[in-house]
């Protein structure tokens, strides 16, 4: 993404080894459910990486457009579905605030543990593209960190502890990697994730109804919308907060 400080191209390797985690793949397996996939669909997968939720839909749609910003993860995500038999999917070098599809050509946008990694603007940014090349009707479903760096809210101390103590329990390279993620936050290098609560508001600002979240007890969360099928959005139904189990991603980066 624009703002992302790495070059996720050397980070390949690393994010296929997260993706196969089983705490990515529950999450994945939520996004699919929630998505209902349907043989006809046109797919934007945003933020792909080496193709957990493309490769999953693209045996259940028509076609999976595989969005994302490192050329070193749509080729290896390329090579993926080819060695799948996949001739569905497409791989496409951009970014997320910046989609290189016409309006309204996609029935279903997913994404997973991508959008934590813009800066609020371009989180919204980002909201109005997935709105822009969604069908009327079409439906958007993505997972992704969902909490604050902050104390005074029980549910963000509690994640903050969480990752603290599984640092800590690494060893001398935990401590190391705390003290890292300590000076990246100071400076505001760190990821950027938000409250659910945020999420809702940039959804209906951006012009998605029928929004759902549910809010994990880990730090990540999945959301649900859809485009209006009338011209004007309608208001969002009251956000949908619960708790599930604890399994689930806990690994930094932007692993699709």
């Amino acid at each position: 993404m624009p703002t992302l400080q790495k070059d996720w191209d050397d980070h390949v390797v690393h994010a296929e080894e997260v993706a196969r985690g089983a705490g990515f793949r529950d999450l994945r397996d939520r996004i699919v459910a929630l998505a209902g996939p349907m043989p006809g669909d046109v797919v934007v997968d945003v933020g792909s990486g080496t193709g957990l939720l493309a490769l999953a839909l693209a045996g259940r749609v028509a076609r999976v457009w595989a969005v994302d910003v490192a050329p070193a993860m749509s080729e290896y995500l390329s090579v993926k579905a080819a060695s799948a038999g996949f001739q569905n999917v497409e791989t496409v070098t951009a970014s997320a605030v910046s989609l290189p599809l016409v309006d309204a050509s996609a029935d279903l946008v997913v994404s997973n543990y991508c959008l934590h990694h813009l800066h609020d603007a371009e989180k919204a940014r980002a909201l109005h593209e997935v709105h822009r090349v969604l069908r009327p009707g079409g439906r958007f479903v993505f997972g992704d960190m969902m909490f604050a760096v902050s104390l005074s809210d029980p549910r963000d101390r509690q994640v903050l502890i969480d990752k603290v103590r599984a640092l800590l329990r690494k060893g001398a390279p935990g401590v190391v990697r705390l003290a890292r993620n300590g000076l990246r936050i100071a400076s505001r290098r760190w990821e950027q994730p938000v409250r659910a609560t945020w999420w809702e508001q940039a959804m209906v600002e951006a012009g998605f109804e029928e929004i759902r979240i549910e809010v994990l007890e880990h730090e990540g969360g999945v959301a649900a919308a859809r485009k209006p099928v009338a011209a004007s959005p309608q208001a969002a139904v009251p956000l949908v907060d619960r708790t599930t189990s604890r399994s689930g991603p806990r690994s930094r980066g932007c692993t699709r």
